[in-house]
């Protein structure tokens, strides 16, 4: 254990995922690239988000910042979720104030036809992105991150975001054999995003499942866990840490640790103590401040902080994360204000 790593996979952060021994609670937020940060919309002005996302100078500069303002230990890909589903020809956008827009739902056998397997040559500003990335963080651990098939289908099968997934479950269970032939290609999908990353460099990947807390534990079993676990499998031999996370997945925890993480992250409707009971000391845990407490006064969110990393203490390992992405308008002061909090807490012990 070092307080001074030298290379990413001595830092805490690293070692905490490994379930080892810590200097500090570590601490990174989801969305930290960009979203709050007046920096970020500086470098982004004028520049459509997919197009952001290729441009791997850009993406170093929007990964980077979060690092320099806030001094976390980590820095997350900036990069979105369908950038690989465009990489392989979908034709979708991201639409400000709604999210991804898919221009051809994926409902019948003949749409499956039109996604192709992903090949690193698909993106090779992501691996330029990397290094740039690895060159600069030098003993800051980048994580890298894909979505999950699960996720990745729903988008596809609705057309975009939705709230009641019915196109999905429909398709789902109503010709399983489509679903999962979906699913199993955007595993492979997923996987190859999440290896690309990670030979470039990422010391950790990270699966955002954002949609699957929607199910019920027997879907999951069935539709989900085979294609998470094979998306997750593509990077198993390469001893890079994983994280899986879900939002609403309080029933689907350990499911999703038996997906293949290392690493499970828990949203913020689950009390952190409940989720390190559930998984069990095989499991570090990821979360889990709601972000909506970032908008409260400090005694208030200090003392929620308190009561996180001491619940974080009974786990193997704890990563102290938000229990979903940062808000857009949250005042980056407060986030820079939690990682010094944070960091203060966990070294008094």
């Amino acid at each position: 254990m070092t307080a001074n790593p030298s290379t990413p996979a001595e830092s805490a952060l690293v070692r905490a995922a490994r379930r080892e021994p810590v200097p500090h609670t570590p601490v990174w937020f989801m969305r930290q690239a960009g979203r709050s940060l007046p920096e970020y919309k500086r470098v982004r002005e004028g520049i459509a988000m997919l197009d952001s996302c290729m441009r791997p100078e850009l993406v170093a500069e929007i990964t980077m910042q979060p690092v320099r303002r806030h001094g976390v230990d980590a820095a997350i890909f900036f990069s979105d979720i369908v950038v690989p589903l465009k990489a392989v020809g979908i034709d979708l956008d991201i639409v400000a104030g709604v999210g991804p827009v898919v221009a051809e739902p994926v409902r019948t056998r003949a749409d499956l036809d039109r996604i192709p397997e992903l090949t690193p040559e698909r993106v090779p500003f992501i691996t330029e992105a990397v290094r740039i990335l690895v060159a600069e963080l030098g003993p800051t651990p980048l994580i890298g991150f894909a979505g999950a098939p699960f996720t990745l289908a729903s988008y596809l099968v609705e057309g975009g975001p939705s709230k009641n997934h019915e196109h999905t479950k429909a398709l789902m269970h109503g010709d399983p054999e489509l679903w999962n032939d979906l699913c199993e290609r955007l595993a492979q999908i997923s996987g190859t995003f999440l290896r690309v990353q990670a030979e470039a460099g990422a010391s950790v990947v990270q699966l955002f499942d954002s949609w699957v807390g929607a199910l019920q534990r027997e879907d999951y079993t069935r539709f989900v866990l085979p294609h998470s676990k094979a998306a997750l499998a593509a990077v198993a031999d390469l001893d890079v840490p994983r994280i899986h996370f879900g939002v609403g997945t309080g029933e689907l925890l350990t499911l999703m640790g038996s997906a293949g993480a290392e690493v499970v992250g828990v949203d913020y409707r689950v009390d952190l103590r409940d989720a390190i009971e559930r998984l069990g000391p095989q499991y570090a845990v990821q979360g889990n401040l709601d972000p909506a407490l970032l908008f409260a006064p400090w005694p208030v969110l200090a003392e929620r902080i308190e009561q996180i990393v001491r619940a974080g203490r009974s786990a193997t390992g704890h990563i102290f994360n938000l229990g979903h992405g940062v808000l857009p308008t949250t005042d980056p002061e407060v986030l820079t204000r939690v990682v010094e909090h944070v960091h203060e807490v966990s070294r008094r012990g």
